[in-house]
């Protein structure tokens, strides 16, 4: 099936129909209204749309897309609009309309001793994770856009986040999802089980679909204790390939109790302090590489921070650490976190950015970053490496920043070359060009290139059965 066809615009017949089927305050025309909800945030992909639907309920989404299946209108479902790949932007002249999610907000039921939550897809993660708080519970899924960033697209785009490692990703944390299907008929499968071993997990092909297949409309989500002590240390290490021999160390030493291992460059701690309000250097000394861990336990473990203690001591006394601070407050670990978190935006006063989301091997990574920086280097000359990410689950943040005398404009002029030349080193290395951010528009070609071919057909099988008519989403993914 093409997902590119043009689509004509919808009739005022269809309109009208659709004003109908949400009622006054369920749908706007009013193009400021829109213009936020048809861009992204960087200005990498704008787009236009008819009419934005605001639906308050899962009827009112069946409703809408019984009319558009029937008249063959495309939809781009959105929650937050944070998509780094442009999968919630609709496409400029594609007479798309919008299916905003925002008003299905409602926390509809929460269950402490069962640790589950229900929630609808327009809820913002921080929300969810407050309410878990409020119960006592945990729910791990954190991502830098959690303020402002909901479910129904981190479920659709399968977030990752810095809590993987312990966690895993959304698909991990949803128990049952209720999805519209293009149709309009209403998968209800909110169930909260452990188990259960019936045939196909249904769930997962909305999960990652990125709103291709349906519209995500609630999920029920695993929650976990809270954690009762807490260790983050900040920690400087001579290279990449001693994150690795560190995480290994840290693991030996505190088991399964690593929640999160993440790699950062002297340079991103250069824009951190230059571009950020409130960052300083957590060490007295410049290092070129360093890494955040983070522990944590469901009580107050002296003998666990020992061990942590004494393993970051053996790493220094074995030359795999060069420094370390321990945070001895909550107040030092958030400020410690907001390094990690404001990376991406410590990146944008230093101008325009080629930014890649791949995952190769853990083992795999120091290559990855050895071999990319070089070639990148050899191409333009003096240009910004900054690699950071989730380096406990293999995920890299491989970003180029321009040359300071290079134009902003010029540098974009070479992205596609530094994509693909980045994007071949992570094939080879036996990776996924796409870690956590998804495919939407960006990788929509490159998917092509180094995914299986029989995998392709088969997500194309299965896009044409459950989406005949080709209105969900179109020209994202597939």
């Amino acid at each position: 099936m093409d997902t590119t066809r043009e689509f004509t615009p919808p009739k005022a017949e269809v309109i009208d129909r659709l004003k109908a089927a949400v009622g006054p305050g369920g749908w706007t025309e009013d193009q400021e209204e829109i213009a936020p909800w048809v861009r992204e945030d960087r200005g990498l992909w704008f787009g236009s749309a008819t009419l934005m639907m605001k639906p308050a309920n899962t009827v009112e989404v069946s409703n809408i897309l019984k009319i558009c299946d029937e008249t063959g209108t495309s939809v781009v479902p959105q929650a937050g609009n944070t998509s780094l790949v442009g999968a919630s932007i609709p496409i400029e002249g594609q007479h798309e309309i919008i299916i905003s999610l925002r008003r299905l907000n409602r926390i509809r039921d929460i269950d402490p001793l069962a640790n589950t939550i229900i929630v609808e897809a327009g809820c913002i993660l921080s929300d969810i994770q407050q309410a878990a708080d409020d119960i006592e519970r945990l729910f791990p899924l954190s991502l830098g856009s959690q303020g402002s960033c909901r479910i129904g697209g981190n479920l659709s785009t399968n977030a990752g986040g810095t809590g993987v490692l312990k966690y895993g990703n959304a698909r991990d944390l949803a128990l049952g999802l209720e999805v519209v299907l293009p149709s309009g008929e209403i998968i209800n499968d909110l169930k909260t089980l452990r188990k259960d071993n019936t045939g196909y997990s249904v769930k997962n092909l909305f999960i990652g679909a990125e709103g291709t297949l349906g519209i995500i409309t609630a999920a029920s989500l695993k929650l976990f204790p809270k954690p009762g002590d807490m260790i983050t240390a900040f920690v400087a290490i001579p290279h990449v390939a001693a994150a690795i021999d560190l995480l290994s160390r840290a693991r030996q030493a505190v088991g399964d109790t690593v929640t999160a291992f993440e790699l950062m460059p002297r340079i991103g701690v250069d824009f951190l302090c230059n571009n950020i309000e409130g960052c300083r250097d957590p060490l007295d000394n410049k290092y070129e590489w360093y890494a955040l861990i983070e522990i944590s336990t469901p009580g107050k473990e002296v003998d666990l921070r020992t061990a942590f203690e004494n393993m970051l001591e053996a790493a220094y006394n074995d030359d795999v650490l060069e420094d370390a601070v321990i945070a001895e407050s909550a107040a030092q670990a958030s400020a410690l976190w907001k390094m990690r978190e404001s990376l991406n935006e410590a990146q944008k006063p230093e101008g325009a950015s080629v930014k890649h989301d791949v995952s190769v091997p853990i083992t795999q990574i120091p290559q990855l970053i050895a071999e990319g920086s070089e070639a990148i280097s050899a191409m333009i000359e003096d240009v910004r490496v900054v690699a950071f990410g989730h380096m406990g689950d293999g995920n890299v943040h491989f970003n180029f920043s321009r040359p300071l005398a290079m134009s902003d404009a010029d540098f974009m002029s070479q992205a596609h070359d530094i994509h693909h030349i980045i994007h071949e080193i992570v094939h080879k290395l036996g990776g996924s060009i796409s870690a956590e951010h998804g495919v939407g528009r960006h990788k929509r070609q490159e998917i092509k290139r180094y995914k299986d071919p029989t995998a392709m057909e088969l997500m194309s099988k299965i896009k044409d059965l459950i989406d005949p008519n080709g209105i969900m989403n179109p020209g994202k993914v597939i």
